[in-house]
């Protein structure tokens, strides 16, 4: 990897990314092996989180680890005592820091100062261990990704944002339907077309979600109200009115799409009530997923900064 620590998907070349996959899909069908064994990685969440605590967890457990959870009232990143602080007296702890954080500067400044690796558990620009499993899972359902195309409907945040650059690293085209002021950042954006030239990709940005999911293999959609923007959440239904993936919408795509939802989700906001549970949802093989991807990622970072050590 270009680095030790997984902070974003462009930390990964394309290669790394299709090895990931492909070891997290060998991971899915085989008895996991104690590649961690001896290791202790820390969880640092200042969110709640179901899917990635309990996934990180584990997957940690599964390859032979140990896994420690610390709560927010533990830590107090940034509060109780500065984040290089954490960062350096937790490198003399552990082997690895696995950190949910509101802000990316948090993950930033936390693996400029540890010696150990980090990974991006979720911050407020990226989700690359969520993305990285969305991957697993197209994959597994439609047996490659080069040349798919992954129509996302709603709110350009952090998912968005490392669905977008997963898909330009791998050659799938990346269609995406956002109201005004709710687009995918610039900067983000822009490595992903810079990606997209040696991959192929296809990046299409527009405020139709109908135009978005035309002939598409993939619909995904997430929350439009995220952890933390709860002051905004009347404002976002108002603005998002109309983006709602529903039957009508899917049957604009191919016949054999796949819909997809990182969850939590909200029936009836973003996603229709009962769609959840229609054959074409993969939602729940998505969440099974991040077990899979995370153990795949895990023995490859902590089994490689051991061998260097």
């Amino acid at each position: 990897m270009k680095t030790k620590d997984l902070l974003s998907i462009a930390d990964l070349t394309a290669a790394e990314t299709e090895g990931l996959i492909a070891r997290a899909l060998e991971m899915k069908r085989q008895a996991a092996s104690q590649l961690l064994s001896g290791k202790v990685l820390v969880l640092i969440f200042e969110k709640p989180s179901l899917r990635t605590r309990v996934s990180f967890e584990v997957a940690i457990h599964q390859l032979g680890g140990y896994g420690l959870y610390l709560s927010p009232d533990e830590v107090g990143l940034g509060k109780r005592e500065p984040v290089s602080d954490v960062a350096r007296v937790l490198s003399r702890y552990v082997d690895g820091i696995i950190a949910r954080t509101f802000s990316h500067q948090t993950l930033q400044t936390l693996a400029n100062y540890s010696s150990v690796p980090v990974i991006n558990a979720l911050s407020d620009l990226e989700h690359p261990c969520q993305a990285l499993a969305d991957m697993v899972t197209i994959y597994d359902k439609k047996g490659k990704l080069r040349g798919l195309t992954l129509a996302f409907v709603g709110d350009g945040n952090n998912v968005a944002h490392s669905l977008l650059l997963a898909a330009s690293l791998t050659g799938v085209n990346f269609h995406i339907a956002s109201p005004t002021g709710y687009v995918v950042k610039e900067e983000v954006l822009q490595t992903a077309r810079e990606l997209a030239v040696h991959s192929g990709s296809q990046i299409v940005l527009t405020e139709e979600p109908r135009q978005a999911v035309k002939d598409a293999d993939v619909i995904y959609t997430d929350v439009w109200t995220s952890m933390g923007q709860e002051v905004e959440a009347e404002q976002r239904r108002i603005a998002f009115a109309g983006y709602q993936v529903d039957a009508p919408l899917l049957s604009l795509a191919k016949k054999d799409v796949i819909f997809m939802h990182p969850m939590p989700a909200h029936h009836g906001e973003e996603v229709a009530v009962g769609l959840l549970d229609s054959p074409c949802s993969v939602a729940f093989d998505q969440a099974e997923n991040r077990l899979h991807l995370q153990k795949a990622l895990l023995a490859e970072m902590f089994h490689q900064a051991g061998r260097e050590r």
